[in-house]
């Protein structure tokens, strides 16, 4: 992780620890202190135990050397790269205490983020040579988005807005909510005139008579076309011709990612990288 990734999460993902540590150690680890000699100092290897790309490894280095700076750690792979099965991603050397007590947590990080970069890489390579953007969701497991999207992007895959205060996205709700898109769109422009806020402004549409609705009224950014099959979003592209970007969304799968992307959008969002994916199998290991 470059210092300015850290910086720009160090806040977040110091909360983050302190909250896993929290829930995980409580009062102490009191396996590894009734069994493990204060002094005792060990050596343990990241194994990797499944074919994917890995993701997290100065995630874990920052969160080792964070609660124990004695230990030392050396990788052998960088995030975002290929790894198969029986590969060592990086060896510790310290306190075997601080080291069992870590373990479940830089595991469960690790295998989800590792999980998330694997399978966003495969979706990335099913369209890398055409000239759309692969986005992630807001379907994010709770406290944990910060690190679910850093995934996203060691897959290769591109970042939606990261929560509900730096973009305006009017999804069918807003737009039902405040009686039509013009009237959600209208309070949208004077709200951000109020608060002086400087928002880009993202519409839903669910078919192409609000596409062409929105074309007439103008005032966004981007316009997200919902669970368009091929035809119609096609269709719907033509119609927007490039006077805003295009976001296609829903339904949208390996299989048919493809042809989504064959259509000329300029994004496709999918929570497939993230909401259900499968995590990488890890095992950290004492060796002698």
């Amino acid at each position: 992780m470059d210092s300015i990734s850290l910086t720009a999460i160090q806040p977040e993902l110091d909360r983050f620890i302190d909250n896993a540590l929290i829930e995980d150690v409580g009062d102490g680890d009191h396996s590894s202190l009734a069994s493990i000699p204060y002094e005792a100092i060990g050596k343990a290897n990241l194994y990797v135990k499944e074919n994917g790309v890995i993701a997290g490894i100065n995630i874990a280095q920052y969160i080792f050397n964070k609660i124990d700076p004695d230990i030392k750690f050396k990788a052998f792979i960088s995030d975002g790269s290929d790894v198969k099965i029986g590969d060592i991603a990086f060896t510790i050397e310290g306190r075997i205490q601080s080291i069992l007590m870590l373990e479940r947590l830089v595991l469960n990080i690790m295998q989800r983020m590792s999980g998330i970069a694997t399978r966003t890489h495969t979706m990335v390579g099913i369209i890398k040579d055409l000239p759309v953007k692969l986005i992630d969701t807001r379907k994010t497991t709770p406290g944990m988005r910060f690190l679910e999207k850093m995934a996203v992007r060691m897959g290769g895959g591109y970042n939606h807005r990261a929560g509900l205060y730096d973009m305006i996205m009017l999804k069918d709700n807003h737009v039902d909510g405040a009686g039509g898109i013009e009237k959600a769109i209208e309070a949208t422009h004077q709200y951000l005139k109020e608060k002086k806020r400087d928002l880009k402004v993202e519409i839903e549409t669910r078919n192409l008579e609000e596409v062409k609705k929105v074309m007439a009224i103008g005032g966004v950014d981007r316009i997200m076309l919902d669970n368009f099959d091929i035809d119609n979003l096609k269709k719907a592209v033509e119609i927007i011709d490039h006077k805003y970007q295009t976001e296609a969304s829903g339904g949208i799968t390996e299989d048919n990612l493809r042809d989504y992307a064959l259509t000329g959008v300029d994004f496709i969002s999918s929570s497939a990288m993230a909401h259900s994916v499968k995590s990488l199998d890890l095992s950290l290991k004492l060796v002698k």
